[in-house]
């Protein structure tokens, strides 16, 4: 799930973005961004390799199947590599796995300092509770539902946008193991989150299933939040909640672009009431089970 992986004779984008072999479309690293000064040294470090060996950019980028551009603008920090750029690159510089190695420095940074911030905080938490209200959780997405989701962001997102976003999306499932117990999942899903046919019913019924798969994990519990409940303590919005090692719960809020870490002890507090009272009034997880294996075969 990266973006086109490619040689010297890969193309570019829309908007002027290029596909010739790096995650993303060009990177700037901005100001939200931590990762810009450890890729910009990995490109220094790069760089002192290639002219230690004696090859111009475009004789190196021959050799490892890469345009010049596409080395100048690793080199200069702009591109993240790929680890098919990094393993040609120490093959060809004799580098006995010294610059393969990077990867392990790149890997983070190869998604949005968002995703990379909710991945560390979701890999701290013993406990994760999610309330879900416009569309399915990101954990529990299929990678055809999530391109379909950013797909639909207005303004448009340029395909590699997408598929970067797509890519660190994914990243973050890992946490999702059936032969772990830890940490604990719990999530209820609004009932329209599981009718609305984003993407189509061939997406919807993969997804379907995929939630079918994930809630027979044994630290996985999901429920359903039916649409005709007469009470419901969840109109605010949804939103989730970490609880951590060592015994700190955080809440976390997403609205329009707008994401809000919160710490401050009465608002955790009162977000832990009002889950509670969510969870009472969803279905229980047999119940949610049974109602999606119904949605599927009506799909």
């Amino acid at each position: 799930m990266g973006t086109n992986g490619g040689g010297a004779g890969a193309g570019t984008g829309s908007g002027g973005y290029t596909t010739d072999g790096a995650d993303g479309p060009g990177w700037d690293p901005g100001e939200e961004d931590d990762s810009g000064p450890m890729v910009k040294a990995l490109g220094r470090q790069l760089k002192m390799w290639r002219e230690s060996a004696g090859l111009r950019q475009a004789e190196f980028g021959a050799q490892i199947g890469y345009g010049a551009d596409m080395v100048a603008a690793v080199e200069g920090g702009r591109r993240i590599p790929k680890p098919e750029y990094l393993e040609a690159a120490d093959r060809v510089l004799g580098a006995g796995g010294r610059i393969e190695a990077m990867q392990r420095d790149l890997e983070e940074a190869r998604y949005p300092k968002k995703v990379r911030d909710l991945k560390k905080l979701e890999a701290e938490a013993v406990e994760l509770c999610v309330y879900s209200n416009h569309t399915i959780h990101a954990l529990l997405q299929t990678e055809e539902y999530t391109r379909a989701l950013f797909g639909m962001r207005r303004p448009l997102h340029p395909e590699e946008v997408i598929e970067r976003n797509v890519a660190g999306r994914m990243a973050r499932q890992e946490i999702l193991d059936r032969s772990k117990h830890v940490p604990v999942f719990s999530f209820v899903q609004e009932e329209v989150t599981l009718s609305r046919p984003l993407g189509g019913r061939m997406v919807k019924r993969q997804q379907l299933e995929r939630l079918l798969e994930v809630g027979q994990f044994r630290n996985v519990e999901i429920q359903v939040m039916p649409t005709d409940r007469e009470d419901h303590a969840g109109l605010a919005g949804g939103f989730r909640l970490f609880k951590l090692h060592g015994g700190k719960t955080f809440g976390y809020s997403e609205g329009q672009h707008i994401t809000r870490l919160i710490t401050e002890h009465r608002e955790v507090q009162s977000l832990e009431m009002q889950y509670g009272i969510i969870r009472a009034q969803a279905l229980t997880p047999q119940e949610s089970l049974a109602f999606i294996e119904k949605l599927l075969g009506e799909t």
